[in-house]
């Protein structure tokens, strides 16, 4: 573009002189100056990465960090008794970086990087950081040995390097075959609610717990470092950092190890449409008295009102920087932990068009939809083996076809319509959205359904407080708030598909999701599952689940449903077996008249007994809350 200018300038030079007789109409070459362009930086070692990169059997380290348009960066740390040590730019500007000799390798060294003289941040890139105010409430139990902080040598974040860092012995992970989408159950959980020593040697004594659940994939919500320590995790600032108030780098990825063994695949929840200000990116190009970022930073938007859902600084993801960054993240956790997939936050917030409300926000949108696929070719170019990628979108139909159809997963909550039915409340309880058919889906697999996640109220919390009544039944009451619950459970795994539960649901918990505040502390109530009618409902999850995966009907593309009526029934079908769930949701009886295709013998997965009809109708007169599972053939119980 230099060059075309400076051409277009000559020539109107030269025409302008030419019209006034100065110099001969005569044909000139003009003379262009070339501009220089950069050349690649010789004194950038070919093993640079970003964050560190230890060589030389750990005795030095090449520390980089990508910074443009900064005047200086120092690397100051223990290493240097925190005086600093200029670091070398490249000529583009772009990145800054330095070699350390004579380092230990055995040794943590705690870091920061000194910014124009003025800021200290950490590495963005760090595996490790410390905090000098969360780390003080680590106990020893969960994060043993931790380092101290480098108290009176400097303040904010610093981050820890090390070349010999303890190395776990993976065992299990080669030989684990990852369940497929259709058989999928996950249990998405918060280590900091499962258990009291929230980490993850405690979550791990619970996996026989989950494993007789029938569960085959757990989903934890954010481990990376996220601000303080009683978070939901999706205020993130670290995003190769495991965060240490649920333990040691060694202990999660032990954990993924064991629940391999076990048969389980390990889902993270990552979040990447936003940051916070602990983050070093974000407080690189951070305008204070605005209190927004700079316009000239590589990763965020300077306003993060670009949809109405937003919380935090804004990634631009049509930003190459915050691409290569994004991608970083994901090759990270999917090669140092070996995981099974990812749950997006927020995937939906992955967009530049402006939106203030909900409407224009879900509304196609090609950039975005280009994002996701760039995203999930690249997973799929590290793991095609059936890696996880679960989109948290809820965006048109017409876009979530689009990434369907491209091999991603898609949350669908069916929290609302699945709880007016377990109430009583009729009007509003058809939740047949929750077949694929209905998205406009080409495979049952695209769609992840689930009546709880850690976002929606608790449902067994609104039964028992809004549930409805017919003379001496009551949904209020304990006993029968459990069994509506059970009952939507079995009609929401006789849906095609992958399926999720949120911790404890399947034991009733009944403790709202605004107790101590929407993401404050919940109370553990382990012993729910020693409670005879909550252990019953666990029974019964674990034989819908069971179910589910040891008969392909549950996967059965030919599905007939009618969800909209008190009585309510899905019917499945495929070769040599149907499979007819049917339900009363309403508080009295109600007479059911469903053709069941067939007459002769059926079988009920429910009670264990048999039934004949000498019709293919069923007519029968159900009690509130009355369900049953009936099959052609004996479905396989395991």
């Amino acid at each position: 573009m230099k060059r075309i200018y400076f051409l277009l300038l000559i020539l109107s030079v030269l025409a302008t002189a030419c019209k006034k007789g100065k110099v001969s109409p005569e044909p000139v070459v003009p003379v262009i100056p070339v501009i220089p362009v950069n050349p690649a930086d010789p004194g950038l070692p070919t093993a640079a990465k970003d964050g560190v990169v230890f060589i030389n059997n750990g005795t030095s380290a090449i520390v980089t960090l990508y910074a443009p348009f900064k005047k200086s960066v120092a690397l100051i740390g223990e290493f240097n008794d925190w005086k600093g040590a200029a670091m070398k730019n490249t000529p583009d500007g772009n990145i800054w970086w330095l070699q350390l000799d004579n380092l230990n390798p055995n040794t943590e060294y705690a870091y920061q990087f000194l910014v124009d003289d003025d800021l200290k941040i950490a590495d963005p890139y760090c595996e490790k950081i410390l905090d000098p105010i969360d780390d003080i409430h680590i106990d020893n139990n969960t994060y043993s040995g931790l380092k101290a902080y480098p108290v009176g040598k400097t303040t904010g974040i610093v981050s820890v390097m090390q070349a010999n860092q303890p190395v776990y012995t993976w065992k299990n992970s080669a030989g684990f075959t990852r369940p497929t989408k259709n058989n999928l159950v996950i249990y998405e959980l918060l280590i900091r609610d499962f258990t009291a020593e929230h980490n993850y040697a405690s979550t791990l004594q619970k996996l026989d717990y989950l494993v007789g659940l029938g569960i085959n994939a757990i989903e934890l919500m954010p481990v990376n470092e996220f601000e303080g320590n009683l978070s939901w995790g999706y205020n993130p600032s670290f995003y190769f950092a495991p965060d240490k108030y649920y333990g040691t780098k060694t202990a999660l990825q032990g954990f993924i190890d064991e629940c391999h063994g076990r048969g389980v695949a390990v889902i993270l929840d990552m979040v990447l449409n936003h940051s916070f200000g602990q983050s070093p990116m974000v407080q690189l190009y951070f305008d204070k008295p605005s209190g927004k970022p700079f316009a000239i930073s590589p990763w965020f938007n300077t306003n993060s009102n670009t949809h109405p859902y937003n919380v935090g600084y804004d990634f631009n993801h049509e930003s190459a920087a915050t691409k290569t960054f994004a991608k970083n993240v994901m090759k990270f956790w999917m090669q140092q932990y070996k995981i099974d997939g990812f749950r997006f936050d927020l995937s939906k917030g992955f967009t530049q068009k402006l939106s203030s409300d909900d409407a224009s926000f879900s509304a196609y949108d090609a950039s975005r939809v280009a994002i996701w696929k760039d995203y999930n070719n690249y997973i799929k170019s590290i793991d095609a083996n059936n890696f996880y990628v679960i989109l948290e979108h809820f965006s048109d139909a017409t876009e979530e076809k689009v990434l369907a159809d491209d091999g991603m997963m898609l949350w669908n909550g069916l929290n609302v319509n699945m709880n007016e039915g377990m109430m009583g409340w009729l009007a509003n309880s058809d939740f047949s959205w929750a077949f694929f058919a209905k998205h406009g889906f080409g495979k049952s697999e695209n769609l992840l359904n689930f009546i709880e996640s850690h976002d929606e109220e608790r449902t067994m919390f609104k039964n028992l407080a809004f549930g409805n009544a017919s003379g001496s039944y009551d949904v209020k009451n304990f006993a029968v708030a459990l069994k509506r619950e059970e009952m939507a459970a079995a009609f929401l795994f006789a849906i095609p598909g992958p399926k999720m539960i949120w911790q404890f649901e399947e034991l009733g918990y009944d403790i709202s999701i605004n107790y101590n505040g929407r993401t404050g502390n919940k109370p553990i109530h382990w012993e729910y599952f020693q409670q005879t009618e909550r252990k019953a409902l666990y029974n019964a999850y674990a034989k819908f689940i069971n179910l589910k995966k040891k008969n392909g009907i549950f996967s059965s593309a030919d599905a007939t449903y009618n969800l909209s009526a008190g009585v309510k029934y899905i019917k499945l079908i495929e070769s040599n077996n149907t499979v007819v769930v049917v339900g009363n949701f309403d508080v009295s009886s109600k007479d059911a008249n469903v053709d069941f295709g067939a007459s002769g013998i059926w079988y009920d997965a429910v009670t264990g007994t048999t039934m004949t009809l000498t019709g293919n109708t069923y007519n029968k007169t159900l009690a509130p809350g009355e369900y049953h599972i009936y099959s052609r053939t004996a479905l396989n119980a395991g």
